[in-house]
């Protein structure tokens, strides 16, 4: 029998809101157990009043226990990774009072020092760079994916300290990654700030009652959904099927959640959806199988969409015959997906962070899939947008989440880590190489258009703005406490690449495990997991119902770790600013402040709160009449606009045309754009003679990100890892039989993807699972680096992608849909080449340790 139960959320779904809550068993200091948190524990079913949607002779229960994903249960194992950074550590060569050798951050090893000596060099850094060269010069990439955390944020300790020194210091903006073609272009057309997606009330409600078909574009949702929201669209899903909703999946990938759950896949060549679509339009409008009137009424500019789908600026009509040799989809299936989509009432899905909205021109699918929805009668029953994981919406009050269908709490009064606001100065991510390497100047300096940070509402992606500002200097010290830019964003070799430059003097990186940034840091700092802090948090998403918790402390810190708050704090007691840096307050104090903050439903006090463990706010009475996605706007337009400058769907956009009128890679209606001045990563392009092939990267089966690759438990699952003929597990690489007897691959082989950016390893999986000319791995695997900033055997294949942007006017991530080569490879020959490299201390079980980086024993 355990000794304590605690409450933790298990989701990675980082700034202070959660998901997937699981009980946690512990005996004698150490985690025995993870099980679903049971919500009928404390209250009762008659307070809960579960929701029950009811459709076609069969129903959907909201269920009294978590629905954990592997993910969950697995993590307990990262706990006690042979992985874990236990103690600070200082790069063997760097002398801030000498050398510094910049060249070698990610080749030389580091060394143990004390907490009093980080924090010493560390406040010291802070107090020379400022002295010289001003606060701007200070970077904090305070961002990104994560543990979530709410008083210890991991994506903001840094952030505050920061803002007690000063309002000018520099932020890395997370622009939003998931959602790049929606805020770039769905914005445009229907408006939905923040993030250019869609209005989510109650459409579990809606699909199930009203949906003939449902099309999921570029999504996996027995994948995506593990990391942040659970089993619970899994098995939406599955009852789906049962109630008679007709499931496609049109991605170049019969990836896990077509495997499951489609009824047809339709394998569409990457970057190549808004062809497609483009002649869906087209059979729609010369058959005559769209709602006109609902086009008239709720809509602007559709003649200028229509001028071009028909042909009549180019000359050349937008035919399925036309885009059947773009996109690698008969045009016969072309036309047979238009007439069933006019003819049943079809609703669209997504799983955020898809290949389908994090390519290049992402934004442009993203609008046309905008413009089929509104031509089929946008917000009518069972014609909506839905995405199947982050419901919550950042817990906005404009949106009602789904399928929680009670009171939206947030806890966050007490969330310490979205003070970046205050600051006048950052850098959206993917221009932070470009930022470091130029040599800008406040006279003279790099600028883009768009605030960019995501999840901000904020509707001015028509404003400049700059790097440095007026009157600043360039950066000059980095540190970040999300140490996963070269494996999660586009661009990873130009990262390195900057990240060494002698401009850069000093890195410090906080984090919990040795992997990916931390391996380019001067100073490393050792961090709890959340299982050794006490927090609390919320789930206003994953769950069935509202709820926030009281996470007790797991375990005791492993090592000399200590949580973000802490070592930040640390830091602060160096500079003289600790008591501004708490604020005065103790840990469970702000617990209490984020529990007080709630706006929950009924009374319940500090100590009943902590004592139960959680609260949950019991479901809605009316949560069936509440609105449905688009339906207020369709039903009327004129009371329920949209936040677009008409109101309207806008077909040819308005404030694109008044801001970019010049812009050939957005233009104010939607187009196909294969290949141009930005981007060439197309089959259509003469690049592709010398790179054949587009690769597929979505978000990782069995990882999130980079996070839990050294978990065992997955990794002796053979589709994890492919096993090679020297014992190391290499990154699993998709290819079409037809393409692998071509390069004569066989499963199992090693097989090398490169491109003009560098090149990374996999090991073959010989299938036809993955269409021709299309190769698969997943994003974000751990850095093992060969020639670092040219190669690596982890197969991080982000550090390969363009570092260019979405487009010349969207600085959004570019991750997946590039071109590259594959070929087959003799590991024994490249460990003759590399001996340094392919001899690292190395754990079958776990990956590439912390030993290969450290000189202690």
């Amino acid at each position: 029998m355990p000794e304590k139960t605690v409450y933790k959320s298990t989701g990675m779904n980082s700034f202070g809101i959660g998901a997937n809550v699981a009980e946690v068993d512990v005996k004698d200091d150490k985690i025995v157990r993870v099980r679903p948190m049971r919500y009928d524990k404390e209250y009762s079913a008659e307070y809960l009043k579960p929701w029950t949607i009811k459709a076609r002779g069969s129903e959907f229960h909201s269920t009294m226990k978590s629905l954990l994903p592997p993910y969950a249960y697995a993590y307990k194992k990262r706990v006690y990774s042979k992985n874990r950074i236990l103690h600070p550590y200082k790069r063997a060569d760097w002398d801030p009072r000498g050398e510094r050798n910049t060249e070698n951050r990610g080749k030389s090893k580091f060394v143990r020092i004390s907490w009093d000596e980080a924090t010493d060099l560390i406040a010291g850094e802070i107090n020379r760079i400022i002295d010289e060269y001003g606060l701007p010069s200070i970077f904090i990439q305070g961002d990104g994916h994560g543990e979530t955390k709410v008083v210890h944020a991991s994506h903001g300790c840094a952030t505050r300290l920061m803002n007690v020194l000063g309002d000018d210091w520099t932020y890395q903006a997370r622009q939003p990654d998931s959602w790049e073609g929606w805020y770039w272009g769905a914005k445009h057309m229907w408006g939905q700030d923040p993030l250019g997606q869609f209005d989510m009330g109650n459409l579990l409600l809606d699909i199930a009652e009203n949906t003939d078909m449902l099309i999921f574009c570029g999504c996996d949702m027995e994948t995506t959904t593990w990391g942040w929201q659970g089993q619970l669209p899994s098995q939406y899903c599955f009852w789906l099927t049962e109630i008679g909703v007709k499931q496609v999946y049109v991605c170049p990938d019969l990836n896990y959640g077509a495997a499951a759950h489609a009824d047809k896949w339709i394998p569409v060549l990457p970057n190549t959806d808004a062809a497609l679509m483009a002649a869906i339009a087209y059979v729609w409008m010369t058959e005559g199988l769209f709602d006109k009137d609902y086009v008239d009424t709720h809509s602007i500019g559709y003649d200028w969409f229509e001028y071009y789908i028909l042909g009549n600026e180019d000359g050349e009509p937008k035919t399925p015959e036309w885009a059947a040799p773009i996109c690698g989809v008969p045009s016969r299936q072309i036309k047979a997906l238009a007439h069933e989509w006019a003819k049943k009432r079809t609703s669209m899905a997504h799983g955020n962070g898809g290949s389908f909205i994090r390519s290049c021109y992402s934004h442009e699918p993203a609008r046309f899939e905008v413009a089929l929805m509104t031509m089929q009668g946008l917000g009518k029953p069972g014609r909506n947008v839905v995405k199947f994981i982050e419901w919550y919406m950042y817990g906005l009050p404009s949106q009602q989440p789904a399928p929680c269908y009670s009171s939206n709490m947030t806890v966050g009064a007490a969330y310490r880590g979205w003070d970046f606001v205050q600051t006048k100065s950052f850098i959206p991510k993917t221009l932070v190489p470009k930022a470091i390497m130029g040599d800008y100047t406040p006279e003279d300096p790099l600028t883009w258009q768009g605030y960019t940070v995501a999840g901000w509402p904020r509707e001015d992606q028509y404003n400049t703005y700059q790097y440095p500002i007026p009157g600043a200097q360039g950066i000059h010290m980095i540190w970040t406490d999300t140490p996963c830019w070269t494996t999660c964003w586009n661009g990873g070799n130009s990262m390195i690449e900057a990240i060494r430059s002698p401009k850069i003097e000093c890195v410090v990186a906080q984090h919990i495990w040795m992997e990916n940034d931390c391996l380019f840091a001067d100073i490393l700092l050792p961090i709890n997991t959340k299982y050794e802090e006490e927090d609390i948090g919320q789930d206003n998403g994953a769950a069935p119902f509202g709820l926030i918790y009281y996470e007790e402390k797991a375990v005791e810190p492993i090592g000399e770790s200590k949580s973000d708050w802490e070592a930040v704090g640390e830091v602060a007691k160096k500079l003289g600013v600790y008591d501004e840096f708490v604020e005065g307050k103790s840990v469970d104090e702000w617990i209490k402040i984020g529990f007080d903050g709630a706006e929950k439903p009924s009374d319940i006090s500090f100590e009943e709160f902590k004592d139960k463990g959680y609260f949950i706010a019991p479901t809605l009475d009316d949560w069936e009449e509440l609105p449905r996605g688009f339906g207020p706007f369709c039903e009327d337009p004129e009371a329920h606009p949209l936040s677009t400058p008409t109101g309207k769907v806008e077909f040819y956009a308005t404030a694109l045309a008044e801001h970019f009128p010049d812009d050939d890679e957005r233009p104010p209606v939607p187009h196909f754009i294969p290949y141009g001045e930005r981007h060439q990563e197309s089959l259509l392009h003469p690049r592709s003679e010398k790179y054949p092939f587009l690769i597929v990267s979505n978000h990782p089966r069995w990882r999130i990100h980079a996070n839990m690759d050294d978990i065992p438990w997955f990794r002796e699952i053979p589709t994890c890892k492919v096993v090679g003929p020297d014992g190391y597990k290499y990154e699993p690489v998709w290819i079409n039989p037809k393409d692998a007897e071509k390069r004569g691959i066989e499963s199992g082989d090693i097989v090398k993807i490169l491109n003009d950016r560098g090149w990374v390893l996999g090991g073959a999986y010989v299938t036809e699972r993955i269409r021709e000319s299309v190769v698969y791995q997943d994003h974000g695997a751990r850095l093992d680096p060969i020639e670092s900033g040219v190669s690596d055997r982890g197969g991080a294949n982000n550090l390969i992608a363009p570092t260019k942007t979405t487009s010349k006017n969207a600085p959004g991530e570019v991750t997946s849909g590039f071109l590259v080569d594959i070929e087959k490879v003799d590991v024994f020959e490249l460990a003759e080449q590399y001996p340094e490299a392919f001899n690292r201390p190395y754990d079958p079980d776990e990956g590439v340790g912390i030993t290969s980086w450290t000189e202690e024993a």
